[in-house]
This record gives C-alpha cells, structure tokens and sequence, in this order.
C-alpha cells in the first residue's frame, strides 16, 4: 500500500504532535489548578452529583466509577506529565504500540475530565483538543511515515473549524455582512488583552479590512487546504497568520493555539521543506498491517459521523458547536455568529457591616481576567482557561447562563469558601467572610485616547442596577 503514507510530510507530523502535546500540557494544568472551586467536592457544581444523575453511556469517564478531589487531582497531573513527555518526544523513542497507547490516554484521561466538567467545560476548544487528540493518536511515530488518511482527516477537522466559523458569521450577524462587526468587537469579547485596547481604536478602515480578510481566511483559504503542495501549505501560513492575528487581540484559551497546530499538519511536500533548506525525509520502517487496518476503521468511522457535522454547515438554521457524540469524535466548531454591541459586566461586592443602609460601603471581589478595576489593563492569560471568567461574561449577556452555579457562588463566598476563593484574584474579606455580598451589573466601554492620557484607566463604566440584590447566608441565595 504505497498510497498509504507520505513520508515527506515528515515535518507537519511532528510539528502537529510537539504543539498539541503542550496544549494537552495547558488543558491538564488549568484543570488542576481550578476543578476544586468549579467541580470539585466543595466545588459549585460538584462531580459526584453529577454523576448521580448522569447515567456512565451518556458521559462515559473515569469519575463515573469513582471521585474523590485527591483522585482527580492525580489524573489532571498525570496527565499534564504524560503532556510534557509526549512534548519532549517520547512516543518516538518507544514502539509504535506504546506510542499510540500514550496519545490514547490522554485523551481518555481528558475526555473523563470533560465528561463531568458540566458547563464550565462547554467550550468548543475543549471538544476541538478531545477530536484533534483522537486523531493523533493514529498518527504514528518515527517507526512509520505519516499516514495520508490521518492527515486528510486533519486538514477536514481543520476545514470544519474554519469554514463552519465563517458560514456562521455570515449567517448569524449583519455586522460581519457590512464588515463592521470588528468596530464593537475588541471591546465586547469575552476576555479583552492587553493590546485589545489598542485594536479597538485602529480606524475604521482597518476594522472593516480586518472584517474581509476573516471571511477570505474562513471561506476561502480552507479549500486550498486540499489543494497540492505548496498551495496547501501556503493556505496553512494564511491560517496561521489570521491566527496570530486573534492571539493578540484577544484571550481565547488555546482556540487560535490549537487551529495553528492544526494548520502546521499540512504543512509538507519535497517542495516545501527543500524550500525551508530542511533535510530529506527520513527513512521509515515499513508500516504493520494492523496499524494498517485501524488506520482504515478510524477513517471510515471519521466519515460516518461527518454526515452530523456536514448537515449542520449545509442548514440554514446551523448550530454553532455542538458535539454530536459522548466521545466527542466529529462536532461541528464556529465562533462569533453574533458580536455584541454593548460590554456588560458583573461586579461581584461584600461588605461585613451587619445592616445594609445608604452608606454601606461595598468592597469589590476581584478576578484573575475579567474586567474589574478601572485602570487594570486587561491581562494576557491565554492559552490558559480561566473558566469562571468567562462563564461571568456569559452571565452578565443574560442570568439563563448563571442559572445553574451563581447562586453557589454567591454562597460559597458568604462561607469564604477556599477552593472558590482560589479562583479569584483578590478576596477583600481574607479574615472573616462577609455579612451581605451581591452583583451588581455594569456598562463598560473602553476609553478614549485623551481619558487614557489624563487619568490612566482603560476602562469606563456606568452602572446599570442590582443583578443580584445584598443576599446573607442566612437568606436563601436564588438566581437573578
């Protein structure tokens, strides 16, 4: 079987598995240092409840058989220490057996955190890294060349993420149609950088060029990537271009990381790396007949399920992620059907006086990402995932995203709770909790060059009401 693999894609192979060997690194890492305060025993909304009333089939994990904080723990760590060995190249020093076997248990080891993360898991990169992770692990290692069905099937996930973002877009917002969503965008997106400022108040020609090349980098540049070489590859250094573009402008976990990944595994061909000055490819053993036939199963299994994703960009009503699966095999990816025009944010306060009066003075909690303070610049946080941040955004767009956990937020910090604490960035009650906290709902716009100028702050707001008015937690904490 000559057709099977290509050896001169010799360099996107590695190139792919190195990057998402340390997003896996990220993912794991961020899952351990936050899962106490959002899943864990004491958590907002703890695993073991979950797993009560969520049947194994429909979320298959290891933590359906059992969980304790001290055992997810060890997982989340294993897993960020199987990440950096793979990073380090150590499936390429091993059989080709055991290096599949690593790249299948962190998937499985991820996919488990996934599975009982509920909604603080629900993002389309989480889904992204669990199919991209799948994938590799059919990928071979130094034993082998580079199989052509596993790298197609690449180059399909990577067309799905892209153009399904770009039909999306023109489907779901005027603003992307007349090209002016990019004058509100930098400013209403989930979590502002410290250079998004600085984008939001590029003229607005720029905004509308910035507008028209996104919709030429998702609609167009994507079915190049099937092209020969070396159009594919010079479709895939346009993808990452427009990526590192997002990368700086904004915080989006490792989403333009891991579609950067993506696009470096077409990236191959004689002609590319004689071009780069790269030596030949490398001499390869020949490939074993039932890496051969899983290679065959995992491509048909790829094109079975496609159908979902497939009739999901061709419908006029598409849906803009959704995963189709409990393993999270083929879904559908898009981003940005809507940009809002108006930021909101939720300012989360306390105060330890006993009555709440006119005078009560109120002290801000603080977070690690979010919005808060007026001269806070907007910190750089991806590609880690801050996922209480972004579940605030989300809440303050409406209270049917909060319904599930704020209210034990609100709880665990009239109890100084210190798995939730260690979410934030700040408690401004560190001795004794709090007598009354509550959420009050702000307009933030970014400010001007000359408000830059005279009183440092990069943000204004103006204050729209109580989201959540002053509870006790002697009071019955409810949803807004």
């Amino acid at each position: 079987m000559d057709w099977f693999t290509d050896p001169d894609y010799w360099l996107g192979r590695m190139l792919f598995q190195r990057g998402l060997a340390v997003l896996y690194c990220v993912a794991f890492v961020s899952s351990a240092l936050q899962f106490r305060g959002l899943i864990g025993e004491r958590g907002l909304l703890p695993v073991p409840r979950f797993t009560a009333q969520v049947a194994f089939r429909r979320a298959p994990s290891i933590f359906q058989l059992h969980y304790s904080d001290r055992f997810f723990a060890a997982m989340a760590w294993t897993g960020a220490a199987g990440s950096a060995a793979v990073a380090a190249g150590v499936p390429d020093r091993l059989p080709l057996w055991a290096a599949m076997v690593m790249w299948a248990l962190l998937w499985a080891l991820y996919l488990s955190i996934v599975n009982v993360g509920q909604t603080w898991y629900g993002f389309m990169w989480e889904y992204l890294l669990l199919e991209a992770g799948f994938l590799a692990i059919f990928l071979g290692n130094d034993d082998v060349a580079p199989p052509v069905l596993v790298r197609g099937l690449l180059i399909w996930l990577l067309f799905r993420l892209e153009f399904g973002a770009g039909l999306i877009k023109l489907r779901g917002d005027s603003c992307w149609r007349d090209l002016t969503c990019l004058y509100y965008h930098h400013e209403t997106q989930p979590l502002p950088g410290p250079l998004s400022w600085f984008f939001h108040h590029l003229p607005k020609p720029v905004h509308r060029v910035e507008a028209a090349a996104n919709h030429v980098a998702q609609l167009l540049v994507p079915f190049a990537l099937f092209a020969p070489q070396p159009a594919a590859s010079i479709a895939a250094g346009l993808v990452i271009v427009t990526q590192l573009w997002l990368v700086a402008s904004g915080n989006f976990a490792w989403l333009n990381w891991l579609t950067i990944v993506l696009a470096l595994s077409a990236i191959g061909g004689s002609q590319v790396t004689g071009a780069l000055g790269l030596p030949p490819a490398p001499r390869f053993a020949a490939v074993p007949v039932w890496f051969e036939g899983l290679v065959l199963a995992v491509a048909a299994l790829v094109v079975v399920l496609s159908y979902w994703p497939v009739r999901n960009l061709l419908s006029r009503s598409q849906v803009m992620n959704a995963s189709f699966t409990p393993l999270h095999l083929v879904n559908t990816y898009g981003a940005f059907g809507s940009v809002g025009r108006t930021r909101y944010e939720l300012i989360v306060e306390g105060t330890d006086e006993p009555e709440i009066t006119e005078e009560t003075v109120w002290k801000e909690y603080v977070f690690k990402g979010k919005p808060g303070g007026m001269r806070r610049l907007p910190p750089q946080v991806a590609p880690y995932h801050l996922r209480l941040d972004w579940l605030m955004w989300f809440a303050a767009l409406s209270p049917v995203y909060a319904a599930g956990w704020l209210p034990a937020l609100l709880l665990a910090l009239l109890e100084n709770n210190p798995a939730v604490l260690r979410l934030l960035r700040r408690n401004p009650f560190p001795g004794s909790p709090p007598a009354f906290v509550r959420i009050c709902r702000y307009e933030y716009r970014f400010t001007s060059w000359s408000e830059l100028r005279a009183n440092g702050a990069w943000w204004s707001r103006t204050f729209l009401g109580e989201y959540v008015p002053a509870v006790a937690k002697r009071q019955p904490v409810s949803s807004p």
